[in-house]
């Protein structure tokens, strides 16, 4: 069973949330306190966290923070009042996988999370497989209509990652701070250079295209065809 936990200081509103998300199927904790939260994501294994972003002693984007030093995988879908770009850019940065807006329609939130559990199991299968467009993680191989993609490491690792998160916004700074660790020669143009090059080699699997956030960075669409 998909477990989920719930980091929300308004008990009212985590109690109807953790309700909603039991009567769905999913094994919910909802933890009204940040700092309580960050302790039983160190020491419990959750598929899934949803967290507002507006709490006291740590707010959301410090949590997101802390819980990116030991877990840079799992899923983090935010529940905010704010609508700002300020607050979305800080919080993709960080790697949140989707956002939402107060007040929230609980059956949206149910597309939202099994969309985003839907990207998150491609990493468990070490492939991708979009049509005739295949990535295996194990072998470090592209093809596409069996032909292979001749990629470097950097430029397959940073295609792999927005497919697996597909129609998740990556700003050039998470780019460039997850694939270019500490290396001083590089700036964030290099992560334009990268995506031109990626683009030039996936231009013929017409099922994907990397696309331009502006203000922001990029993020991979696929699209299905018939």
């Amino acid at each position: 069973m998909v477990k989920i936990l719930v980091v929300e200081d308004d008990k009212d509103f985590n109690n109807i949330i953790t309700k909603f998300l039991s009567q769905n199927d999913f094994e919910v904790k909802g933890i009204t306190d940040s700092l309580t939260a960050l302790d039983e994501s160190y020491e419990e294994y959750f598929d899934l966290i949803i967290s507002d972003i507006m709490m006291p002693e740590m707010d959301g984007i410090e949590l997101t923070s802390e819980i990116r030093k030991f877990n840079q995988n799992i899923p983090i879908l935010f529940l905010t009042a704010k609508d700002d770009l300020a607050t979305k850019k800080e919080g993709f940065n960080l790697g949140i996988d989707d956002y939402m807006v107060k007040p929230i329609d609980l059956d949206e939130l149910l597309l939202r999370i099994n969309a985003i559990l839907r990207r998150a199991n491609i990493n468990d299968s070490k492939k991708i497989v979009i049509g005739d467009f295949v990535m295996d993680s194990d072998s470090r191989t592209v093809m596409y209509h069996n032909e292979d993609i001749n990629m470097t490491v950097r430029e397959f690792d940073i295609l792999y990652k927005m497919l697996s998160y597909q129609n998740h916004a990556y700003s050039r700074a998470q780019l460039f701070d997850e694939f270019w660790d500490m290396d001083a020669n590089s700036s964030l143009r290099s992560v334009d250079v990268y995506i031109t090059k990626i683009r030039e080699k996936i231009k013929k699997v017409t099922q994907i295209e990397i696309k331009t956030i502006h203000g922001l960075g990029y993020k991979a669409v696929v699209r299905n065809e018939k």
